[in-house]
């Protein structure tokens, strides 16, 4: 305790004065609990002091335990060494005589084989000199497996002796093979009953032999079989590519025909097999030499035809051999695609029984394979497919030329016969040249893919693109021309397009078609790039094409745009024709208004039923483009224009104004309308900021034309004053006076698209010539008259202008109150 925590206790324990009596037992009390305190101190010293010395004896005893067990190991190691040398004393004589048994058992098991060897070597000595195959084959594979003990014994003279008799009677056996086999297919096993079976049993003695035998025999014996088809089918009169067909059969008639004697032959040896690959490589080679031969290029239908038979062969054999699952599957959809051929030549070459059973070839198997891979077993390595058939490919150019011709053919046919319109209750509103021409297109793709899927379907693949651009350009042609020579450029009509309403729906299918053209033709890409070979895949492009058919588009939107120009002539031509300058009073739009809104509400229902929202879109971007800037310029051709005029004309301007805004709900087309009715609003915002200036008081029109228009020209300027029928010496001063200001008025950047508001004008800046300082005080003034006269408040006509509209708010219908419509 601190020092006031003490007296705070000592107060509390003796608060009065006659509590000091309990100090002497609180005294006590506190020098006793010292004494115990002292005590508990004490016997913890000597406890902790006895401890330490008890540790010091504890480690000591566990050292010497340590040394103890150490001193036991070392001893138990000694003992373990000298047992070990007592057991090798003890077993050293077993150890000989087990070694001397070891060798005495080799050594006799050595002779008893020897014995059995020289036996056995005897014996098949004798059963080689009396042609007995069957009891030979079972000798030759014990005599195999007794050499095969005596493999490291190679350098004693006696078993090389027996190595050298044991050879020489498997090359007896094999040339008494041999020559027994030469005997086949000479009519001998017709005469000597038993030599099939001695044949048989011969195939037992050449498995036992080495494999070499077996493949030389095999060899030897396809070679002689296809002896008389070397000399039967190089002879001039076989030797045609006409004669192809007949080249199959003869295999055939002999595979049929030895059915039953060639099965003396294990299955194993698949000798059918080999004989048909031998086969094969020997017609190839026939066949390419015969093609090389030709002094002229082969006709189209025997060459086909001779590729057709081949394919139907290289088919049945890999089905017999193995693999023609995949064909049979591409045959049925074959069969399918082609249920709707017309009867053409070149259809009725390639069609016939191939529709059902033809595949497609695959190409890489034209390398010649060496003698091992020869004997694999069937469907485990060589491929029938393109053994044969490939050596055709170079010589199929002309194939595709015919392909070229008939389908070149057959886009002039259709596009002859084409109507131009579509069938009632059609939805896609697509040309049906355009899809017969994607079908002939497939039929000849799946013809050629079945014949061929490396470079010659490539060259189709081009004469494609060729003839999908020659479509395009027919498409072209197909649409209505400007006026063109003498007459059109006397009458003002050189490069105009005249479009009727057929005109029109025909523009509007040659778009459809055209797209559905770009999107076929994409997908057309795609299907033959997985169906070509890899190597060529990458190269399989439509982009070309595909952008040959987006030209036709464009230009065709374009027609179809500057075609609604030409039918506007007449209408513009009509509004330069009102007499603007004695107009006496403002009333309904004129009839070139009504005229423009006839021609729109005749066209483009049709047109927005027939174009995509994307192309119609772009029709009517590019619609605008093109009427506001020309109405606007139009203005500038009407003749003097008096203040009734200027009225009626503004009103002219706001309802043909409603009219291009209401272009895309008339199409029934209004998703992408947004960006349009801007477009609309802006560029005929011009034309009512022109009117505005020339209704604006002659004293201010030269800064409402700035306010208004500032990127005007003086030229225009000049022309707005001649519209407003000022005189030339009133002009020239007002010229001046705009000329000598123009240079210090700066221009306020004010879009051409928006008329300004009174209220929200900012301040016109500072004026540097003095001489205007009089004229106006500020940008605000000029907009509020200009926008006055805009609402029509400035002059007694104006205000029966207003009368006007007043009383047609209250009509419901007609085309006047559509300016009033939200």
């Amino acid at each position: 305790m601190d020092k006031s925590s003490a007296l705070e206790y000592i107060n509390q324990m003796f608060p009065t004065e006659s509590s000091l009596s309990g100090v002497e037992p609180l005294m006590q009390k506190i020098h006793s609990e010292i004494r115990r305190v002292d005590a508990g101190i004490l016997a913890a010293v000597r406890q902790q002091s006895n401890s330490g010395t008890k540790a010091k004896e504890d480690l000591a005893a566990a050292t010497h335990a340590v040394e103890e067990l150490m001193y036991k190991i070392r001893e138990i190691k000694t003992k373990a060494e000298q047992s070990e040398t007592m057991v090798q004393e003890i077993c050293r004589d077993i150890k000989k005589l087990d070694f001397a048994k070891k060798h005495i058992t080799t050594t006799i098991t050595a002779l008893h084989r020897l014995t059995m060897l020289v036996s056995a070597v005897e014996q098949l000595q004798v059963m080689a000199s009396k042609r007995q195959y069957k009891e030979a084959a079972a000798q030759l594979e014990a005599v195999n497996q007794l050499c095969s003990h005596f493999e490291a014994y190679r350098d004693i003279p006696k078993i090389t002796e027996l190595r050298e008799k044991f050879n020489n009677i498997k090359q007896i056996l094999k040339s008494h093979v041999f020559s027994d086999f030469s005997s086949l297919g000479t009519g001998k096993e017709t005469e000597e009953t038993n030599l099939l079976q001695q044949l048989s049993d011969a195939c037992l003695v050449v498995d036992a032999l080495e494999p070499s035998v077996r493949e030389e025999l095999v060899k030897n014996f396809c070679n002689r079989e296809l002896t008389s088809y070397r000399q039967i089918f190089e002879g001039a009169e076989l030797a045609k590519l006409d004669k192809t067909e007949r080249r199959y059969a003869w295999i055939k008639r002999r595979l049929r025909t030895n059915e039953e004697v060639w099965k003396i032959f294990p299955p194993s040896w698949h000798v059918a097999y080999l004989l048909c690959i031998q086969f094969c490589k020997l017609t190839r080679t026939q066949l390419v030499e015969i093609l090389d031969n030709l002094k002229e290029k082969p006709d189209v239908g025997t060459l086909l035809l001779a590729l057709q038979r081949t394919l139907e062969f290289e088919e049945e054999l890999a089905e017999k051999f193995g693999g023609g699952t995949r064909s049979k599957e591409i045959g049925s959809d074959m069969e399918e695609i082609d249920k709707g051929e017309n009867n053409s030549q070149i259809v009725l070459d390639i069609r016939k029984k191939y529709e059902k059973k033809l595949a497609a070839h695959q190409g890489g198997g034209t390398e010649e394979k060496d003698g091992n891979k020869d004997l694999l077993v069937p469907g485990a390595g060589f491929n029938f497919r393109g053994i044969i058939s490939s050596c055709f490919e170079p010589h199929l150019t002309i194939y595709v030329e015919l392909e070229e011709k008939t389908l070149m053919e057959n886009l002039d046919k259709l596009v002859q016969e084409e109507t131009w319109d579509i069938e009632e209750g059609s939805q896609n509103n697509i040309l049906s040249s355009s899809m017969q021409v994607f079908l002939i297109i497939r039929r000849t793709l799946k013809r050629c893919s079945a014949l061929t899927k490396s470079q010659t379907l490539f060259n189709l693949f081009k004469v494609f693109q060729r003839i999908l651009k020659a479509y395009a350009t027919k498409l072209f042609a197909r649409l209505p021309k400007g006026g063109t020579g003498i007459v059109a450029a006397a009458t003002g009509m050189d490069g105009q397009i005249k479009t009727s309403d057929r005109d029109e729906r025909v523009i509007c299918y040659i778009v459809n078609t055209a797209e559905y053209c770009h999107k076929t033709s994409g997908e057309l890409a795609d299907n033959v790039s997985k169906i070509i070979d890899s190597q060529l895949a990458d190269r399989v492009d439509m982009s070309e094409v595909q952008d040959e058919f987006s030209s036709v588009i464009t230009k065709a939107l374009v027609t179809l745009v500057h075609g609604l120009e030409t039918k506007f002539d007449v209408e513009m031509a009509a509004m330069t024709r009102v007499p603007w300058g004695t107009l006496e009073s403002v009333g309904d739009q004129s009839e070139y208004v009504n005229g423009i809104n006839m021609i729109l509400a005749s066209s483009i229902p049709v047109l927005g039923s027939l174009l995509s929202p994307i192309y119609f879109q772009f029709f009517l971007d590019k619609l605008a483009l093109s009427l506001g800037p020309r109405f606007y310029l139009n203005i500038f051709k009407c003749k003097q224009l008096s203040e009734t005029g200027a009225q009626q004309m503004l009103l002219d301007t706001q309802a043909v104004k409603t009219i291009l805004l209401d272009i895309p709900s008339l199409g029934r087309q209004t998703s992408g309308a947004a960006s349009y009715s801007k477009f609309v609003s802006r560029e005929m915002s011009k034309a009512e900021a022109l009117l505005k200036v020339i209704l604006s008081p002659v004293d201010s029109v030269a800064d409402t034309y700035r306010a208004l228009l500032p990127e005007g020209t003086p030229l225009e300027f000049q022309r707005i004053l001649e519209l407003k029928g000022l005189k030339k010496t009133d002009q020239q001063s007002i010229l001046d006076d705009f000329n000598k200001r123009g240079s210090g008025i700066a221009q306020p950047s004010i879009g051409p698209s928006v008329v300004p508001a009174v209220s929200t004008a900012p301040a016109l800046p500072a004026v540097t010539n003095p001489a205007s300082v009089g004229v106006i005080a500020s940008r605000e003034d000029v907009l509020t008259r200009a926008a006055a006269l805009g609402r029509g408040a400035a002059t007694t006509g104006f205000k029966r202008f207003l009368a006007l509209t007043e009383a047609a708010k209250d009509r419901k219908d007609g085309p006047f109150r559509k300016l009033f419509n939200p």
